[in-house]
């Protein structure tokens, strides 16, 4: 696996790829760590991941360094996502036990009935490049701690985030083979999966890969998690704080380069609201810094390889010829790697790939809508369901709204994001299945009623 650097296109690092007779140890390492860890007591696993939190921090510098080397996200950035990281540890192994605590019924005189929770086993993890720690912990964290092993298959692009997760785990001081990264290509997941030692699987990534995953774990009769794409809706109503929308919008759009599944990507504005709001989210989008990556201060790296920023710029050119109008932006930069700027498409027409189509980059489709129930109508109006914004001065009537949108997550006046706290997850063509809180480690568990006599 060749590591090419994204803000200047060469390469920086070469990793041998796991051979079968790799990947088949593996499995045996799993199942046979999974027969101890799955009795060792619940707190010994919440000391263990409050240890793993601790590696992050002391080692977040150095990990952040290599995401960016990797996959191009802005250092600073990428220093959040480590802290990010460890608050999810820090989390699990507070509240894991009570996420976990048998679940009592109503049973009839002299009879005890509780509802138990017990792991399932190796559990396949497919995960993408775009965070390539955050959406590792957001599995591991719960999974592991719940008293699954994990076997990450990562992005090919990011081996050494997929190493450096390795060593996370084993410096904290998990027995081997709780958590093992698999360096193989994308064409190694099938096999894995359906070998009858992995239990289940989650994955983060496009909606074709989800569909192969469920298709072939669902022949398997294997439980799965999926977070596939989104085109989250960013509704901005005429008595919004203008200022506040176009701030967060600007940055909800264009953190991590754009390439986020729960980036806002169709600004839907009420009429009354719409010229201001455009002007003011042009200024803040326009006064981003796009740079090298590693320096302090840049907003926006490049996108994480030359292949995917030359497909962004391909929906840009069609929407235009569709009869979008091009605001700021639209053009690669003219500069040594795949940087590309934050971009502003208005007029956007129904079917173009601005409005169709999930833009995994700094590109923002601005609608103007007349009322709620036409605001409403354009958020809706997706194949998917992942996450969505609305921006109100009243309280009330955002969360009126916020129920109409068909979405896993409806933020009022706050971008889309994901938190430890609150499960997460989506609709439609952003899949199924929810991660974090109690909903997301009680995925992979065996439910188990026992009724004692």
């Amino acid at each position: 696996m060749d590591v090419i650097d994204p803000s200047t296109g060469e390469r920086i690092d070469t990793y041998e790829e796991d051979s079968e007779q790799d990947v088949e140890a593996s499995l045996n390492r799993a199942t046979e760590a999974f027969e101890a860890w799955r009795d060792r007591p619940i707190r010994e696993r919440e000391e263990l991941l409050a240890a793993a939190g601790e590696v992050l921090r002391e080692n977040e510098r150095e990990y952040a360094e290599t995401m960016t080397r990797e996959m191009g996200k802005p250092i600073e950035q990428g220093v959040a996502e480590m802290e990010k990281c460890a608050w999810a540890c820090d989390h699990y192994a507070e509240h894991a036990d009570a996420y976990l605590a048998p679940e009592g019924h109503p049973s009839p005189a002299g009879a005890s009935v509780e509802t138990v929770y017990e792991p399932l086993g190796p559990v396949l993890a497919v995960m993408p490049w775009n965070f390539p720690f955050w959406q590792v912990f957001r599995f591991a964290a719960p999974y592991l701690t719940a008293g699954n092993v994990g076997l990450l298959k990562h992005a090919s692009n990011v081996p050494g985030c997929a190493r450096a997760i390795e060593e996370v785990f084993r410096e904290a001081g998990y027995p081997e083979g709780v958590f093992q990264s698999l360096l193989v290509g994308s064409d190694a997941v099938e096999d894995v999966l359906t070998d009858d030692r992995v239990r289940a699987a989650t994955l983060t990534g496009s909606g074709p890969a989800g569909r192969a995953v469920a298709a072939t774990a669902g022949d398997q009769l294997k439980k799965t998690v999926l977070e596939l794409g989104g085109s989250d809706p960013f509704v901005v109503l005429d008595d919004a704080d203008l200022d506040a929308a176009a701030e967060t919008g600007a940055w909800a759009r264009n953190q991590n380069g754009g390439q986020s599944c729960i980036a806002a990507k169709r600004f839907v504005v009420h009429t009354d609201a719409y010229d201001d709001f455009l002007d003011r989210f042009v200024d803040e989008i326009e006064s981003l810094t796009v740079g090298d990556p590693m320096a302090e201060g840049t907003d926006i790296g490049p996108q994480a390889r030359q292949g995917l920023m030359e497909d962004l710029h391909e929906q840009v050119e069609d929407s235009v010829e569709a009869g979008a109008t091009l605001v700021t932006g639209g053009e690669p930069l003219d500069r040594e790697g795949a940087f590309y700027p934050p971009t502003v498409l208005t007029d956007v027409p129904e079917g173009c790939p601005a409005d169709s189509e999930e833009t995994f980059g700094p590109v923002a489709a601005v609608y103007e809508v007349d009322d709620e129930d036409e605001a409403i109508a354009t958020a809706n109006d997706t194949n998917f369901g992942l996450g969505a914004s609305v921006w109100t001065e009243d309280r009330e009537r955002g969360n009126a709204l916020a129920r109409r949108i068909d979405a896993g997550c409806v933020y009022v006046n706050q971008l889309v994001k994901s938190d430890p706290r609150v499960p997460f997850g989506g609709v439609g063509d952003s899949g199924y299945g929810r991660e974090l809180s109690g909903p997301g480690i009680r995925e992979f568990v065996n439910r188990k009623t026992v009724w004692v006599e």
